[in-house]
């Protein structure tokens, strides 16, 4: 049984890398195309413009950021772009950008997502999530903007983690932007305890948070980073691999154990209620 369930974990494993390869080689083809459609002429870069745009606007939701950057309540590290999980003492942090819709973001969640809760609540780390736009800019729709502002607003109530984790689990397929509607981010916010309020709706349906995710994208776009899901343990990237060996649960604990070695665990506080 032990056999067949590491042939299962590196089946799984083996589908988590190739299809961040094949999301990877979209992002080639897609810039491919952006250069080459330069040369077409004003009138075409502007007809192209008009059809992003149109896609952008979403439904029952902005499609683009207006107004000042809001950052959510306790954002933290550069321009206040992260969104901290754990303890801040922490000796380790592992930094995860992602987009929402972005279906390997999703794998990387649901297969490292308990390891990492687990290693978060016993002070061994502290995660800092960055938010970006990505499928949103490939593909049109405004579903990453609308769920990212939507966690933003989570957050403002310490329900960032909890309401992350049902957004990955309940993602819709790539090419389906359903999360570019604001009532269905709000209806999903129902399946965190206390998280459906007034001021969270109208968070959500006022784009609060439009503004400083934009940002946050833009900051991912300057990074040099080469897609979603990326993973950095203290700096160092671990997705899909750190150095020659993969990344699995097992080898994520044992490098967390590495870098802490002869640290002393953060102090970890109770997380509220529905987190």
């Amino acid at each position: 049984m032990s056999e067949k369930n590491e042939q299962g974990k590196r089946a799984a494993r083996d589908r988590l890398v190739q299809q961040r390869e094949r999301q990877k080689a979209h992002e080639r083809r897609r810039r491919t195309l952006i250069v080459s459609s330069a040369v077409v002429g004003v009138l075409a870069l502007a007809t192209v413009v008009g059809v992003i745009a149109a896609n952008t606007s979403g439904k029952g939701g902005k499609g683009t950021a207006a107004g000042p950057v809001v950052a959510p309540s306790g954002a933290t590290g550069k321009d206040s772009l992260a969104i901290r999980a754990g303890a801040d003492n922490a000796p380790s942090t592992l930094t995860i950008w992602e987009d929402f819709r972005c279906p390997v973001c999703a794998q990387f969640e649901n297969a490292f997502r308990d390891t990492a809760h687990q290693l978060e609540n016993s002070g061994q780390i502290k995660v800092e999530y960055h938010l970006a736009t990505l499928i949103d800019g490939n593909l049109g729709g405004s579903g990453s903007l609308r769920a990212a502002n939507a966690a933003a607003c989570a957050q403002n109530v310490g329900k960032f983690s909890a309401y992350h984790d049902v957004l990955f689990r309940n993602q819709p397929p790539e090419t389906d932007d359903a999360f570019g509607d604001n009532a269905k981010l709000i209806e999903l916010s129902g399946k965190v305890p206390g998280l459906d309020t007034p001021a969270f709706r109208s968070c959500v349906e006022d784009g609060k948070h439009d503004s400083w995710v934009q940002k946050s994208n833009k900051a991912f776009q300057n990074g040099g980073f080469q897609g979603t899901p990326t993973a950095l343990l203290n700096g160092e990237s671990i997705f899909p691999k750190k150095g020659n060996e993969p990344i699995t649960s097992a080898n994520l604990k044992k490098w967390v154990a590495e870098a802490n070695k002869g640290k002393k665990p953060g102090t970890v506080t109770p997380a509220p209620s529905g987190s």
